[in-house]
């Protein structure tokens, strides 16, 4: 049976693993300011601007975590040739992480998700208002094969791969295709994916969060599948993993933790950090 500390043993281990990210890549930005007082123009509040921060986002968080955890990463995406792609590819540098297989597609922007944050009488920033600046456009053919061809290329020497997908273009049928091929042997490839799990069949390990899983067993069996008690989340990890055809089924239960399911069995992880 898997439990809390067989898993909190294992990370130890990947201190100098390579692992191959190929993710949908995110510019976040936060514009920063105080505020002054109500607009006249609307009942909204006027923030005087006061700094921008940026940081990776998207299928680069999961890089800047595994580098935290002492892993090394090399980065697969597309961003665009403009000014937020060159700081994004900057930033990823920064961090120690490998940008060879970071393609710039002139023909699209980079997806830039900025938020405007106030500081004021509260304790905390608040965030105000969020604007995404996203194309979700399928890769052109061009740098569909360009990605292709880094995964295979960049593959050959990384200890695992890892797809985190946002739903924003990167992830076609031959990028998952390259990934695919990427596992062999002792490699192991594993997904975060919203929604569309069944493109993704075959992975070892493979995650949602909770709406997401209620969505796709809808889908399979033409009714709501309930996760609200334990035995819910066991019987949709499992049959998760029993459609999926994965080695490990990860469902996300945000402030509950998460459930998790393999040929090992199943676990419950409460969250460790809740307040």
């Amino acid at each position: 049976m898997i439990d809390r500390t067989a898993l909190l043993a294992a990370i130890p281990r990947l201190a100098g693993r390579h692992v191959l990210v190929v993710g949908d890549l995110f510019l976040d930005e936060y514009l920063v300011g105080q505020v002054v007082r109500l607009s006249r123009e609307a009942p909204i509040p006027v923030v005087e601007f006061e700094e921008c921060r940026q940081l990776p986002g998207g299928g680069a968080n999961p890089s800047v975590n595994v580098v935290a955890l002492g892993g090394r990463v090399t980065q697969v995406g597309v961003v665009g040739d403009d000014a937020a792609g060159r700081s994004l590819i900057a930033l990823l540098e920064q961090a120690g992480i490998g940008v060879d297989g970071v393609i710039m597609d002139p023909d699209r922007p980079t997806t830039t998700k900025t938020r405007v944050v106030a500081r004021g009488s509260l304790r905390f920033p608040q965030q105000l208002a969020r604007i995404d600046r996203v194309d979700r456009r399928p890769l052109p053919a061009g740098v569909e094969s360009q990605a292709v061809a880094r995964i295979d290329a960049l593959s050959r020497n990384a200890d695992a791969g890892l797809v985190s997908d946002y739903r924003s273009g990167l992830m076609t049928s031959a990028v998952i295709g390259a990934v695919r091929r990427a596992r062999s042997g002792e490699r192991l490839v594993s997904v975060d994916s919203q929604g569309r799990m069944d493109h993704f069949s075959g992975f070892d390990l493979a995650k949602c969060n909770h709406h997401e899983a209620q969505d796709y067993l809808a889908g399979l069996t033409g009714r709501k599948f309930a996760l609200e008690a334990e035995l819910d989340f066991k019987e949709a990890t499992s049959r998760l993993q029993r459609e999926l055809n994965v080695g490990t089924m990860l469902i996300t239960r945000g402030p509950a933790g998460l459930s998790m399911c393999s040929d090992a069995g199943y676990v419950h992880l409460p969250a460790a950090n809740r307040s």
